[in-house]
């Protein structure tokens, strides 16, 4: 690793290694405004009744947010970067790729501060989402492209789309589900009275809102962290290549596995070829995947001629070795951009039915697991330095979300028993979601689940606060779309005077 990380410093000039220390600080600084502004949802029940006074309460979820991010699986973080322009993921060594990540980032940093201080738990998912959107439609218009949304991943974006809206109201009918099958199934009244602002909960309601504050705590961190994860290995792949282009703890049966669907690919695309444009192609194979992965484009001999053509040079560059460390380190950075190309076309293919069979279908889905099983993984230091920037935000700035979840959002004050419930739904939605790879929002889920059980218990809203909370729900998008936009054409000004092209 010492040798490949060497090899790397002597290739990459300083203006870039300046560009590469920013770009990750500010991603650790989106993960630490993430701790103060989304986990604080975290605590706000066990502070707001008095299970644990501030300090420990906020220590604790910083605690077992930091265990969230070490134990997670990446599929987030790579669902994330799924999203973003393929051109720009493919060059993102280059000032268009750089200008990417810093307009991402700040764009969402700045729009998660200005939440926080107002007070409205507002979703750094969408925030992330919206400004990824602007990247895209700007790249599209400045390269050139005569459709604004070919610069998105739709279909990706459709299905991240879905599961932030589907999660709130998740979140609101079955924490009201679950707080009527509490009130039928737990008799005892203390449990649905509002806190005492003196004396802590009995020993069992303790227990209880301990549970599911660490339970929401930990499942946030597996989440939450992995997008500033993802876009963290973006700018290391961009920048460092020869390191952190491949994963080189995958297995001898992943390479085998990968050659064999690599082979399959290239007799299959040989087949669809015929008749293709061979100087079209030529030119650049990867514009013509990349154009077709843009918009909703039918398939084309020329398509197939180009997945063709990077998948023979794919199998070239990986020869006979039998572990990635044994490809040549320049050759790693262009392989692992034609294997990302063909995990994305491939998945394309095949989820769009675009294949004629699904014999040919599953091949093609099966190409692009076994790629990311070859390109995906995040280094150890990667979840250790994002898990601490999560955990030391959680521990800073919980106060004014805390006080608008507890006090604001019902007429009257959260009750033991809606606390439990709402945290109870949203531990366990976010963990599905974790599981199934799909970002969703910590702050939508509770606060729709705090909401739920206020309506089911009928005590009714506050529709100040939530008219304002759903303001800045709905605003987060379009204004994150401008921000990400506006911001990615001055950081291809800023990047080009590094030097970069």
């Amino acid at each position: 690793m010492t040798h490949h990380f060497l090899a790397d410093f002597a290739s990459v000039p300083m203006g870039t290694w300046a560009l590469l220390g920013l770009a990750l600080l500010l991603a650790l600084a989106f993960e630490f405004a993430n701790g103060f502004h989304d986990t604080a949802n975290a605590v706000a029940t066990v502070i707001y009744t008095n299970t644990l006074p501030a300090v420990p309460a906020v220590i604790w979820s910083g605690f077992f947010n930091f265990l969230g991010v070490l134990t997670s699986s990446g599929a987030v973080a790579f669902s994330i970067v799924n999203l973003l322009p393929v051109e720009l993921v493919i060059h993102v060594g280059s000032a268009a790729g750089f200008a990417m990540v810093f307009s991402l980032l700040v764009s969402a940093i700045v729009w998660n501060v200005g939440t926080w201080y107002l007070g409205l738990p507002a979703s750094s998912s969408h925030t992330l989402i919206g400004s990824i959107i602007g990247v895209g439609v700007a790249n599209a218009l400045m390269s050139g492209s005569h459709y604004w949304g070919d610069g998105v991943n739709w279909a990706k974006a459709k299905d991240v789309g879905m599961a932030l809206l589907i999660s709130p109201v998740i979140g609101f009918c079955m924490a009201a589900l679950l707080l009527i099958v509490m009130k039928i199934i737990i008799k005892n009244p203390k449990l649905y009275t509002t806190p005492d602002a003196h004396h802590p909960p009995p020993g069992w309601i303790r227990a209880l809102l301990m549970f599911t504050c660490t339970g929401v705590s930990f499942a946030h961190g597996s989440n939450d962290g992995q997008k500033g994860m993802g876009l963290i290995m973006l700018i290391l792949v961009g920048i460092l290549p020869t390191t952190y282009a491949l994963n080189k703890q995958c297995s001898d049966n992943d390479l085998n596995a990968l050659r064999h669907q690599l082979q399959v690919t290239v007799s299959y695309c040989n087949n669809q070829s015929q008749g293709a444009d061979a100087d079209y192609v030529k030119d650049d194979p990867a514009n013509v995947i990349t154009t077709f992965l843009r918009g909703q484009h039918s398939t084309s001999p020329e398509l197939f001629r180009s997945v063709e053509t990077v998948a023979s040079r794919s199998l070239q560059k990986l020869g006979s070795a039998t572990s990635l460390s044994q490809v040549a380190e320049n050759g790693r950075g262009a392989l692992r951009s034609d294997l990302y190309l063909l995990s994305s076309v491939s998945s394309k293919l095949s989820k769009n039915h675009q294949l004629g069979s699904a014999d040919s279908e599953k091949e093609a889905a099966k190409l692009s697991s076994t790629i990311n099983r070859v390109t995906n993984f995040i280094p150890v230091w990667v979840k250790v330095a994002v898990a601490l920037a999560l955990g030391l935000g959680t521990m800073i700035g919980w106060k004014r979300i805390v006080v608008t979840v507890g006090e604001k959002i019902g007429k009257t004050h959260m009750t033991y028993g809606q606390g439990a419930a709402a945290e109870l739904v949203a531990m366990i939605t976010i963990s599905l979601a974790d599981m199934l790879g799909l970002p969703v929002s910590t702050t939508h889920v509770l606060s729709s689940g705090v909401a739920g059980t206020m309506a089911a218990s009928g005590s009714g809203l506050q529709m100040a606060t939530v008219r304002n909370i759903l303001m800045a729900w709905v605003l987060t998008l379009p204004i994150c779309v401008f921000l990400g936009a506006v911001l990615f054409a001055l950081g291809l000004n800023l990047t080009a005077s590094f030097g970069l092209h």
